[in-house]
């Protein structure tokens, strides 16, 4: 496979400040974790979502209403022409990353069919607005027309980056500059068409609304960016503005809140309702916050950040504990078993936590994309690519049984991963997300000689710095805005090794220093410059001096197995403790159990530390005897003590005394078939109740 490389802005997330991401050439890696997931999401997951959307009849849509066809039952939900976007947007990513000519064949394709069924004022929708459908936005808060075409702008935004084209020279960049200037007119200051009329020629100002699924507003953002166009940018400001205001007609099981209208975004602490919607609208938040230099608005969703994370998130990085609305419970509200975590959640939760690494330079933002990278986004796909996880629960207390292996699954939880889903969102963001990996892999700040703002941190005047925020073995060539170029050859096996060498290559004129994240759990952590000893560096960034040719640098991270202890303000799991190795969180599958040990039985004994097993960890533990079924008695009878009946120490009971189990990464468990599942293991009893 030829190596593309593309422009250093061929990334997601281009904003106008100090920093910037990757371009997704501008790394390749060399197998490894994110290497092997990466090739397997080229080579099987695109195709899939590809004849899964053609199969269900999701690409068929748009045909029906470039002919005229359109009415009766339409195949999908109202939001599928969005799949077909993302896969757009991966398609994009992937021939940006590789120059595979073949994915953009594939590309070209679709777009070409999504390019027939365009209106001739932009509206581009195949769920309302033609022959025997719903008219247009006659259902903003359930209908995802503003949603779909915010994926519609975010595919565009990567043929541009990726393609280096502009108006004028591609069809799904032209689709989404008529669409963008379409919502730009029926959305815009005024709330009405350009005519001062609504689509439907009728006197109103129903169009100063804004859409039940955030999404439109990251697009138009981010589109603003690549086109050089600031009527996007506004036009995303409004939107933000827009919500919290009681725009969105709730329903019966639907609150103001569950579509973040309840508290505008700039007055919210937490986020609230819907996870992947609350992350998306954070997301266009802090892009419009950049781009108009809104200091009080990033700050706000900095602040929503800051709490979220710190009471309203899993171990995983998983974001969501209801299942009823997909959504962000209250405060410690963390139950394991009935966690949503949806994998679109996680995705959404990078792509947040990346703008505003972007715009600040904290390493705790890099800190959460690592966890949520690891233990959400790569838990989803199977390892063939071609099944998936939806929903990413903590504990699975019955081993998954009705996943159908070759059909659509109509629910999103099932404890087996399936090949396609009813409401299929998140494959394709899988898909998107892996193919542009590279991007939130480092990034670079620099500033010219004598510039009033300064040097970045730890860089001398008119230097560079380049920060690694994430690794993985590969080859690092990054072109700087001089056009000089720094190339870099990253040898590691982490997450599994915690050593990352790092080989300088080739460097340019002007002075250029690296930064290394140290992450927050690694205590003990050791940098070796070119010219000196091993000196400790303690969590944060770690820098190295002026780069030069030749020069290795050496991070040591401690990737040893620990103990996690829950905040004991989070009821459902106080009395057990997790396992972590590295970056990863690790798991306890039944299948790992020997005969006629549950998984409800097993307690870990904490005074015994965890040791490292291939890529996971073994742990001491004791198998309890518990009481039967069938006694009729309730779990909490008055006067119950509620303490087992022992630990079966002598093998009474046919219970093993002791055991030594292995722990898998959580993001393999369900690979080796059904099982019950737990991260939040039991401590064994204290002497005093034995």
């Amino acid at each position: 496979m030829t190596h593309h490389l593309s422009t250093p802005t061929a990334s997601p997330v281009a904003p106008r400040g100090p920093r910037r991401g990757l371009g997704v050439g501008e790394l390749r890696l060399d197998g490894g974790f994110w290497g092997v997931l990466q090739e397997t999401n080229a080579r099987a997951t695109l195709r899939h979502c590809l004849d899964w959307m053609e199969e269900l009849g999701w690409f068929g849509n748009f045909d029906r209403v470039a002919e005229g066809a359109t009415g009766g039952d339409r195949p999908g939900w109202q939001f599928s022409d969005s799949e077909v976007y993302k896969l757009l947007e991966a398609l994009a990513w992937e021939y940006g990353r590789t120059g595979d000519a073949g994915f953009d064949e594939l590309l070209r394709k679709v777009v070409d069919r999504v390019a027939a069924a365009q209106d001739e004022d932009g509206y581009l929708n195949t769920c309302f607005g033609h022959t025997r459908q719903a008219g247009r936005y006659t259902d903003l808060s359930s209908g995802h027309e503003l949603y779909c075409t915010g994926h519609l702008l975010q595919a565009a935004v990567a043929r541009v980056r990726t393609a280096g084209r502009t108006a004028g020279g591609d069809a799904l960049v032209e689709i989404a500059r008529r669409a963008a200037d379409h919502v730009c007119r029926e959305f815009g200051a005024d709330g009405r068409g350009s005519d001062g009329r609504d689509s439907d020629g009728r006197d109103s100002d129903e169009r100063a609304g804004i859409c039940g699924h955030p999404e439109i507003e990251v697009g138009l953002a981010e589109l603003g960016r690549a086109l050089d166009e600031p009527r996007y940018t506004e036009q995303a400001r409004i939107f933000v503005e827009r919500r919290g205001h009681g725009t969105l007609a709730p329903t019966a099981l639907l609150s103001p809140a569950y579509f973040q209208d309840d508290v505008p975004v700039r007055d919210a602490d937490v986020w609230r309702g819907h996870a992947v919607r609350a992350l998306y609208l954070a997301a266009g938040a802090v892009d419009v916050a950049v781009d108009t230099a809104d200091d009080d608005l990033r700050a706000a969703v900095e602040r929503q950040w800051t709490r979220s994370v710190e009471r309203r998130t899993y171990l995983t990085g998983g974001m969501g504990s209801r299942h009823q609305d997909e959504g962000f419970g209250d405060d410690w509200e963390l139950p394991p078993d009935r966690a949503y975590c949806e994998t679109c959640a996680g995705v959404a939760s990078v792509m947040v936590s990346w703008r505003l690494l972007l715009a600040t330079g904290d390493v705790r933002y890099a800190d959460l994309i690592e966890r949520t990278l690891y233990n959400v986004v790569a838990t989803s796909p199977r390892a063939d690519g071609r099944a998936f996880f939806y929903a990413n629960p903590l504990q699975q207390r019955e081993p998954g049984a009705d996943v159908r292996p070759d059909a659509v699954n109509p629910r999103a939880e099932g404890g087996v991963r399936a090949p396609w889903f009813d409401v299929s969102c998140c494959p394709t963001n899988v898909a998107r997300t892996l193919a542009s990996w590279q991007a939130y892999a480092a990034f670079v700040e620099e500033s010219p000689a004598g510039s009033p703002a300064g040097a970045p941190d730890g860089a001398p005047d008119g230097g560079a710095v380049v920060t690694l925020t994430q690794y993985a073995a590969g080859d690092l060539r990054v072109v700087l805005g001089d056009g000089g170029e720094l190339a870099l050859r990253v040898t590691t096996e982490y997450p599994h090794d915690g050593r990352i060498r790092v080989e300088v290559t080739a460097v340019p004129e002007r002075p250029v220093t690296l930064r290394l994240r140290v992450p927050h759990w690694a205590d003990g952590a050791t940098l070796t410059g070119p010219d000196g000893p091993a000196v400790a560096v303690g969590p944060g960034w770690a820098t190295t001096g002026a780069l030069a040719a030749g020069d290795v640098v050496m991070l040591d991270l401690p990737v040893g197995p620990r103990l996690t202890w829950p905040d004991p303000r989070v009821d459902a799991v106080r009395g057990t403790v997790a396992v972590e190795r590295g970056p990863l969180v690790l798991a306890l599958e039944s299948v790992d159990l020997p005969d006629g040990v549950a998984l409800d039985q097993v307690r870990l004994d904490p005074a015994v530390a965890p040791r490292a097993h291939g890529d996971g960890a073994v742990v001491s533990t004791r198998a309890l005897s518990l009481p039967g079924g069938g006694t009729g008695t309730p779990p909490f009878a008055p006067g119950s003590t509620g303490e087992p009946r022992g630990l079966g120490s002598t093998g009474t009971d046919g219970v093993p005394a002791g055991l030594d189990l292995p722990l898998v990464p959580y993001h393999r468990w369900a690979e080796r078939g059904p099982s019950t599942m737990r991260v939040f293991i039991p401590t064994t009893p204290s002497e005093e109740t034995r």
